[in-house]
């Protein structure tokens, strides 16, 4: 065989060698991210099941929760009538984390999956209704404080980006945050929650 021969059979093997450690990087390459992926959603799993004392969610009828659309019905002891408004926000829902612990995600309930959300404050406590994802509902007596910060859930904003509201359910104090679709809303709500909580607690 000529050497004008040997180097285009050199060539040609050379170029299938190439093609097959692609291949096989890209295989490699999808197996680890599926193995990330199902590592995440056990963790996901294994957090939900150590949070299995917290208590079901307290929801409000909704379009989202009403029996003619599919949903639950609403828990006992829920107020028929909430009264009026006092305040609604548009925005999102970014997660729920043990108070004072923004790490520390809860999951339980559907309370760790991120939403678009509709907030109504009433004089019966804090609506929040969630497309795609489960409405709940927080009596005024178990609101505990409303702030601005900047993280939650692993989710960081800008500074005071977020309006956090802290509440009790069982034997819990739980940081909820949430992000208006107009950022100037937050103070209003901050003032309109922490004057409800004073007025429940001097009520006691």
């Amino acid at each position: 065989m000529t050497p004008v021969l040997l180097l285009a059979a050199e060539k040609e093997s050379a170029e299938v060698t190439d093609w097959a450690a692609r291949i096989g990087w890209v295989v490699g390459l999808a197996l680890f991210v599926a193995l990330v992926y199902w590592l995440m959603r056990e963790g996901w799993k294994w957090r939900g099941t150590l949070q299995g004392d917290l208590p079901e969610l307290p929801s409000r009828p909704s379009p989202a929760t009403t029996l003619n659309r599919g949903g639950k019905p609403p828990l006992p002891g829920m107020p028929d009538d909430p009264g009026p408004a006092k305040l609604t926000m548009s925005g999102r829902y970014h997660g729920s984390t043990t108070a004072g612990q923004w790490l520390d995600r809860i999951v339980a309930h559907g309370l760790g999956t991120r939403s678009r959300a509709e907030l109504t404050l009433t004089d019966a406590g804090l609506g929040v209704v969630r497309p795609g994802a489960n409405d709940f509902f927080v009596p005024a007596e178990a609101l505990r404080e409303a702030r601005l910060d900047k993280g939650i859930a692993g989710k960081v904003l800008t500074e005071g980006g977020l309006l956090v509201v802290t509440w009790t359910h069982g034997e819990r104090q739980i940081d909820s945050g949430f992000r208006s679709d107009r950022a100037a809303e937050h103070n209003e709500w901050v003032e309109a929650l922490n004057q409800m909580i004073n007025k429940t607690e001097g009520a006691r």
